[in-house]
């Protein structure tokens, strides 16, 4: 089974909304003040036009099965990105994907001259956090930046 990973296309955005809408119903996860409800989940392709950002994408057999980027969110510090939309289906999850995007991802930011990333998420994604500490991000204990998400409490940041 090959892993393509590549930029996100226009014809990603209706599996990659459903796909993320999944994972939350899957964890029970609050959908208000998330990207659940955030009206730009829909339009993945157009969110990503902005400068100095990128959704990385991996599919198997042609299937959207996991996402991951960088996003210059208003409001965060000089030369700090988050790191936005890291979700992995479930029939795609232990194969290595997760690792894979959050690497590029972090690679990414590094060579758009980034110096920091912040993340966002929830006690429902405890598994994910516990992915984060490994990776080097510090919880902390305010929210950076003006991501409209105010149902996410838990703020991470890592220094690159």
């Amino acid at each position: 089974m090959e892993v393509n990973i590549r930029k996100i296309e226009k014809r990603d955005n209706k599996a990659l909304a459903q796909m993320i809408r999944g994972v939350f119903i899957e964890h029970a996860a609050p959908q208000e003040g998330t990207v659940y409800t955030d009206p730009t989940t829909d339009h993945l392709y157009t969110l990503f036009q902005q400068p100095k950002s990128v959704l990385w994408v991996a599919e198997i057999d042609g299937e959207p099965l996991g996402c991951c980027g960088i996003y210059p969110t208003e409001g965060l510090p000089e030369q700090c990105v988050e790191l936005v939309k890291f979700y992995i289906d479930k029939k795609a999850r232990g194969l290595g994907i997760g690792k894979q995007l959050m690497d590029k991802s972090v690679t990414t930011a590094q060579n758009m001259g980034y110096r920091k990333i912040y993340i966002e998420s929830l006690p429902a994604f405890e598994k994910a956090v516990n992915i984060y500490e490994k990776q080097g991000f510090k919880t902390l204990s305010n929210p950076l930046g003006n991501t409209g998400h105010s149902g996410c409490n838990i703020w991470m940041l890592k220094e690159l």
